[in-house]
């Protein structure tokens, strides 16, 4: 369990942002605040793993997408780095699936890049102060998945449907994905079309939209 920085000193932030308009956005708006310090900018997830090391953050401010991988992903990585750093997810929208996979990953917030800097400021300070940060209209769907109670969105998916979803997210048509199952063509539209169905889709592009949405897909 990490604790708060002491008091009297400023709060340590790892900013993991892609985007240099956006970072240097967020490091302005932080850095006017004496009581936050942005200590180190990365734009990946190797330089994230480097960085933390080297930084000691209190709190790692982390996009959800980043060029090398799943900023959510890295976060167990992190945490074996500096155990008692707290990481708040950046993401361009937030359902209780992603959330889920932040809380369970050992993340502490997630806030939507549409929030305004000092909404983003104020959420910094609060997981710094141990406090964990989610909007209302997760928080019980975030609590009820971790408990198993609400089952998300394509859990109930076989783990060959799965396989036939990250092949739709790989851009494949039916055809290569009955070739790669080594299935007859038939078998694999049926198979494609029982994702369809779980994930309430009308189409291949709309599932694949749906599957990243949730955090089904990277």
């Amino acid at each position: 369990m990490s604790s708060p920085p002491p008091h009297g000193r400023p709060v340590r932030i790892l900013l993991v942002e892609d985007h240099d308009m956006v970072a240097e956005a967020i490091c302005l708006a932080l850095e006017r605040s004496p009581d936050l310090q942005v200590v180190g900018r990365a734009a990946s997830v190797a330089s994230a793993l480097a960085d933390a090391r080297r930084c000691a953050p209190d709190v790692v401010l982390m996009d959800r997408r980043l060029p090398d991988g799943d900023g959510i992903a890295a976060i167990t990585d992190l945490l074996a780095l500096v155990p008692d750093a707290r990481v708040l997810v950046l993401a361009g929208e937030g359902t209780a699936s992603v959330a889920a996979r932040v809380a369970q990953t050992g993340g502490v917030g997630l806030i939507l890049k549409e929030r305004g800097l000092s909404e983003l400021e104020d959420a910094v300070r609060r997981v710094a102060s141990g406090e964990a940060v989610f909007s209302q209209e997760l928080l019980g769907d975030v609590l009820g998945r971790l408990t198993g109670r609400v089952p998300g969105l394509g859990a109930n998916l076989t783990p060959r449907e799965r396989e036939v979803l990250h092949l739709l997210g790989e851009g494949r048509t039916t055809a290569e994905i009955s070739d790669q199952l080594g299935v007859a063509v038939n078998t694999g539209r049926n198979h494609v079309q029982r994702v369809l169905e779980k994930l309430g889709a009308r189409s291949q592009l709309e599932a694949v939209a749906i599957a990243r949405r949730e955090g089904l897909l990277k």
